[in-house]
C-alpha cells in the first residue's frame, strides 16, 4: 500500500531519520556542540556558499583567534581573512564578522539579539542564519531552511514551494514545533549522505515509503 503523505506522517519520518545513525559531517558535529548564540553566528556566516568541508578547518581556525565579541572587535581584518581562506567571499565575511561584533559590544552591550527580527537587522545575516542561532544557540523552537531542507520536504512532498524562505514559512504552520530544532541537522546529514541534488540514493533511503518522488 502506498504511503500518503500528512502532517501525522512526519513523526514516523523524524523517527527513521534519528535511527538511521547517518554520519554528520564534521561542521555539523562542531556545530552541535556550541552552546553559545555567537559563535553559532559567526560560524554559520562562515558556511553560507561554502561547503563543510571547507568551513570545518576555517571555522577552527577562526576560533583561535577568539570566541567572543570582544575577541572579534578588536580583530585585524587581515588576520581574520587569512584565517578563514579559502571559504567563499572570505574577505566580506571578515569585515562583516567584525562590523557586527563592534555593533554587538558597543550597541548591544555584549549580548546577542534573541529574536529573528533583530539578528537579520545584522548586514549580511538572513533568515536561514537567524533561525539557526534561535534554535542551536538560544534552544528556542526556530526552523533553519538550507537548501537540504528546501530540497527534501519539496521532494517527499510534504510541502510545496519554491523557495527556502516559502517553506520556512509552510512548515512553521504544518511541521510540529517538537521537531523544530532538530530537523535541520537532520535534513542537512539525510540531504550529504542520500538525498542528494542529483543521483539521490533512493534505494538506501530510510524514508522512501513517505516519499512522493518515489509513490
Amino acid at each position: 500500500m502506498q504511503a500518503k503523505i500528512e502532517t501525522d506522517n512526519i513523526d514516523e519520518i523524524v523517527d527513521l531519520l534519528k535511527k538511521s545513525d547517518l554520519p554528520r559531517s564534521d561542521f555539523v558535529k562542531l556545530m552541535d556542540t556550541f552552546q553559545d548564540p555567537y559563535l553559532v553566528l559567526i560560524s554559520c556566516i562562515l558556511s553560507l556558499r561554502t561547503n563543510d568541508k571547507t568551513t570545518y578547518p576555517a571555522t577552527l581556525r577562526m576560533l583561535k583567534l577568539g570566541k567572543t565579541p570582544a575577541d572579534f572587535a578588536k580583530c585585524d581584518v587581515k588576520t581574520l581573512e587569512n584565517a578563514i581562506y579559502p571559504v567563499g567571499f572570505y574577505s566580506n565575511k571578515a569585515k562583516q564578522i567584525i562590523e557586527l561584533s563592534k555593533i554587538i559590544i558597543e550597541k548591544l552591550n555584549g549580548k546577542i539579539p534573541d529574536t529573528i527580527d533583530e539578528l537579520i537587522k545584522f548586514n549580511g545575516v538572513g533568515r536561514k542564519t537567524a533561525n539557526l542561532v534561535m534554535s542551536r544557540g538560544f534552544n528556542k523552537p526556530a526552523i533553519c531552511v538550507d537548501v537540504h531542507v528546501h530540497r527534501i520536504f519539496n521532494r517527499i512532498g510534504y510541502v510545496k514551494t519554491k523557495t527556502p524562505e516559502e517553506t520556512e514559512f509552510a512548515l512553521r504552520k504544518k511541521l510540529p514545533v517538537k521537531h523544530w530544532i532538530d530537523i535541520n541537522t537532520l535534513l542537512v546529514t539525510h540531504g550529504q549522505n542520500i538525498c542528494k541534488p542529483q543521483s539521490p540514493k533512493c534505494n538506501n533511503c530510510p524514508i522512501n515509503q513517505y516519499c512522493k518522488k518515489l509513490i
